[in-house]
């Protein structure tokens, strides 16, 4: 009993982690933000010829990736294309159609991870290039409990300038990982960090257990040479068809009721040995089989 109270109290005391996401081609199959220019151009938001050239981007994207000069060129792109876009219109679109585009592309390796983090009782922080009025709600989609987004300056007309106020990309993925672990009391040493691109090895470095999840070619190169593991996600699903997995308790609930029932558990089979006479010997096997059981619930 002494054992697994102080496990309780061990695990209680230790910092908190965090897993961190990187959604384009991570989290979900495209680009989340390309994937919306049908519908801001069913929104009059943008022309056709617009919506030519980022599928084009889409394409080009899909088939190998962004490297840095890439990236660059299409942050300069979105940021000319959303000048002028009211912003609560962009939100209305993005809720109207967010299920019907997103839901359909996320990956169920992600989608189980981000369940496995969870319940783990790790932090789940989405980090993407992507704009914030795209990202939130995918990350609120997701189940995530934090999201770090490129943000765009907003007039007071309530429309975007075409100035970008926070360019989340590249080191400075890192440098909001390292912020939100001082706000939030993260141990880096022990979060965990995925991500398809080279433009993201500052943020992998920064914790203590990076993954290339379907790595461009860079990353694999990176990651070999760092001896990190390479995931491959190449099942989208739809999350209503993992409902019976989404649907479980709250993670804090979740934890704290199988720590309860672990350590009263516990109680009973000692109380039992002693009941029936058993040898020490026997009721410290049932305490430490017990206290197996309890690594694998509060472990984080």
């Amino acid at each position: 009993m002494a054992g697994t109270y102080a496990l309780l109290v061990e695990n209680h005391s230790l910092p908190r982690t965090a897993a961190f996401f990187d959604l384009d081609k991570t989290v979900i199959a495209k680009s989340s933000t390309l994937t919306f220019s049908k519908s801001f151009y069913h929104g009059g938001l943008i022309n056709r010829r617009a919506v030519l050239r980022t599928a084009y981007a889409q394409f080009v994207f899909l088939a190998g990736g962004a490297d840095h000069d890439q990236m660059e060129g299409m942050r300069e792109y979105l940021s000319a294309l959303c000048k002028g876009w009211n912003v609560q219109q962009v939100k209305e679109i993005v809720a109207e159609t967010l299920h019907d585009l997103i839901d359909p592309i996320i990956y169920d390796e992600a989608a189980s991870l981000i369940e496995e983090h969870h319940t783990a009782g790790r932090d789940v922080v989405i980090v993407s290039t992507s704009g914030a009025e795209v990202v939130e709600p995918i990350g609120e989609l997701l189940g995530a409990d934090r999201v770090v987004a490129t943000r765009m300056v907003v007039g007071d007309d309530g429309c975007f300038t075409g100035e970008v106020e926070y360019y989340a990309y590249g080191p400075t993925k890192a440098e909001a990982i390292r912020e939100l672990a001082e706000s939030e009391g993260y141990d880096l040493s022990r979060c965990y960090a995925y991500s398809d691109s080279a433009t993201d090895v500052p943020m992998l470095e920064s914790v203590g257990h990076p993954y290339a999840v379907n790595p461009d070619r860079a990353l694999r190169r990176e990651a070999a040479a760092r001896e990190w593991p390479i995931l491959v996600f190449n099942r989208p699903v739809r999350l209503k068809q993992r409902l019976p997995a989404l649907s479980m308790p709250p993670r804090p609930a979740l934890v704290a009721a199988a720590a309860v029932g672990a350590a009263a558990a516990t109680a009973g089979l000692v109380w039992y040995a002693s009941r029936r006479g058993a040898t020490e010997r026997a009721a410290r096997a049932a305490v430490e089989s017990m206290e197996g059981l309890m690594k694998n619930v509060t472990r984080v």
